[in-house]
């Protein structure tokens, strides 16, 4: 019986000294497009998005962030408020890809290394966006955008979201990112190459948004903070 206890009491101490230090999960939820076609809303998503996340916590207020999702941007401008975009009726619909490199800072400790709490906190994120999409064209012809083809472009994501260790080994987050994108021609606006092809402003880069879904399962053995 008192090696039994021994092993019991070894066993205990083991798992309470296990960590979470990594995460890998799925990120899903919906997007929206913030540019010269369609609402003007910041906050309306109409099409998914789906995709893995990873990420390494380096200490309880930051973590290291990783993630590629499978995304499509939908504007028309039949749903905007807009009367003057009511009436030109432009619409496109783009599938792209997303990756996503940066730093996730939190408000408060998201200690997952203590085996007695249930850490929850907000939290930021920011980094650097490489994007794969569709590129459309304004058909001076027919008035409508069609698709010419695709490339890449970057971004910078501005996150905010709230997550919480909500099992032993699972935590979920909540999440709104909008994306700045560093092309005016998300949706066809502008290809540069005159102002009969152009419409809608010019000067300001198109954004669009991520409103999703965290969930992680995080395994590994406690770090050491004591250096970055």
């Amino acid at each position: 019986m008192r090696y039994l206890s021994t092993i019991i009491i070894a066993l205990f101490s083991s798992l309470l000294t296990e960590a979470q230090t990594y995460e890998i999960g799925l990120y899903g939820g919906g997007t929206n497009f913030i540019g010269d076609v369609g609402k003007s809303n910041y906050i309306a998503p109409n099409a998914p998005f789906i995709g893995g996340i990873a990420k390494w916590n380096r200490s309880p207020r930051h973590a290291f962030r990783a993630s590629l999702v499978f995304a499509n941007l939908e504007a028309a401008d039949s749903e905007s408020d807009d009367p003057r975009r009511q009436q030109r009726d432009y619409e496109f619909n783009s599938s792209f890809v997303e990756a996503s490199l940066g730093i996730e800072y939190t408000f408060w400790d998201f200690d997952l290394h203590n085996s007695f709490t249930r850490p929850a906190t907000p939290y930021l994120y920011t980094g650097f966006t490489y994007f794969y999409h569709d590129v459309f064209r304004l058909d001076t012809s027919e008035d409508e955008l069609v698709n010419i083809g695709s490339e890449g472009n970057f971004a910078i994501p501005m996150v905010v979201g709230f997550k919480a260790l909500v099992t032993n080994s699972i935590i979920v987050a909540a999440e709104i990112g909008a994306r700045y994108t560093f092309t005016n021609n998300l949706d066809g606006s502008y290809l540069g190459d005159g102002e009969s092809s152009s419409f809608g402003n010019i000067n300001n880069n198109d954004w669009y948004m991520f409103t999703g879904l965290t969930v992680t399962y995080t395994f590994g053995r406690q770090p050491c903070y004591c250096g970055f």
